[in-house]
This record gives structure tokens, sequence and C-alpha cells, in this order.
């Protein structure tokens, strides 16, 4: 958060309970599913991307160089995005998509779908704004879906982070809960790859509930394996 540009983080966590909960057992995204236990997520203001990437870049060869970088971990999925849409339960009440890293949301739910081609990533943005997520969040503890498109990361990035794929095809959706994902999970989360398959635009490669870190703390740390 210290980094020019980056207006709002969060960092969340999947306890083993939660990672059993995560699917496709097959899934493009983590193999197996189940990997990875951290995901932290940041803002940046829009129209400096660029600026950030180079201050980013350069920043984490000097944290490296001192030895500041934690290295025994494996980058799941690393990906800066721009943002596509946002779809609000409440329309024009509560807080809006560019709060939802400060307002104090229970829970985070990941998915990331990939469709077959560029075209057919625009007419999944449009099912997913039009029909499927409203229906989705009406009645729901989901106060918000923001959807996402994938952006290449530098050449020069660190090399322990790979580079982003499905830039084209691929879309990612965070879904911001008022309650814990396990307390909603089969009645609100279950099927969503049936859902989109039967709308023939596209896969669903990850759906991954995770609670809010404790900054400061090791909570949850004896509760990842």
């Amino acid at each position: 958060m210290a980094m020019p540009w980056m207006y709002a983080g969060r960092r969340w966590v999947a306890t083993r309970d939660l990672q059993l909960l995560r699917y496709p057992e097959k899934s493009a995204v983590a193999q197996p599913v189940t990997a990875g236990c951290y995901i932290s997520t940041y803002w940046i203001t829009d129209g400096r991307y660029a600026d950030h990437m180079k201050w980013t870049v350069a920043i984490n060869r000097r944290l490296n160089r001192d030895a500041r970088v934690y290295q025994d971990r494996t980058h799941v999925f690393t990906a800066f995005q721009d943002h596509e849409a946002t779809v609000y339960r409440d329309g024009a009440a509560g807080p809006r998509d560019f709060h939802a890293l400060d307002h104090p949301y229970a829970g985070l739910v990941v998915e990331i779908v990939d469709s077959d081609s560029a075209e057919q990533r625009a007419e999944l943005v449009e099912w997913l704004r039009g029909r499927h997520l409203p229906r989705r969040l009406t009645g729901s503890p989901t106060a918000m879906v923001t959807v996402f498109r994938p952006t290449p990361l530098p050449g020069d990035r660190m090399t322990y982070v790979k580079q982003v794929e499905g830039v084209d095809t691929r879309l990612t959706l965070l879904w911001f809960l008022e309650t814990d994902p396990r307390e909603c999970w089969d009645a609100h989360f279950t099927g969503l790859d049936t859902a989109v398959a039967e709308s023939g635009l596209g896969e669903v490669q990850f759906v991954a509930p995770f609670i809010p870190t404790v900054p400061g703390t090791d909570r949850y740390v004896d509760r990842l394996r």
C-alpha cells in the first residue's frame, strides 16, 4: 500500500475448510484446485497502470536484493487486470466498487471464467452483466460483483511470476460478501460452473472462497493445512 497510485488493498485467506470448497476439480488456474492460501487484492488509479508497473518492478528488485521478499511460496494466480463491469445487488444503495476493499466485507469469492475467443468474451460480459449476475445477486449475501479482464505483465517482471494467461479470453469475477462464505456456500455458490456452461459462452476454471486476514497477526496460520 506504500506504492504510488495504489489507493486501496485487502488481504484474504483460505483456511483448509475453505480450500476444500473450491471447484472444479480440474482447474486451469490451480493444480490442484486447493493450491494457494492467500490472495491480496488492490485497486490502482485509472490511467496510472504503466507508471505503477515501472515503480513496482524497480522496488521489487531493490527488495529482493535486500532479502526483504519472502521466497518460500508459490504464485498460483498473479495478475493485473482492467475493470470491465460491476453489478450491484442493491442498485444505487450501498458502497460503490471503489469502496469494496475498504468496506468490512466478511468474505470474497474469486471466480475465473475462460471463453473461446475475444468475441465470445464480449458476449460473456454482456450475459454476466445483463442476466446471470442480477439473478444471482437478488436476495443473496453478495453486495456486488466486479468483473475484470487480465492485462499482460511487463517483460521485466520478477522471474518467479509467470506471464498472465488468457489476456484475450479470460475474465475474473470478485464476489464481495456480507457474510462468511461458509454460511451461504451451498445456497448461493454451488453450480456457478453449470450456469456458465449452459450459456455456451465460457467455462469456469476456478471458484474459491476467502475470508479477510487480520493484519499484524498470525491468525489462521495454523489452519491452512
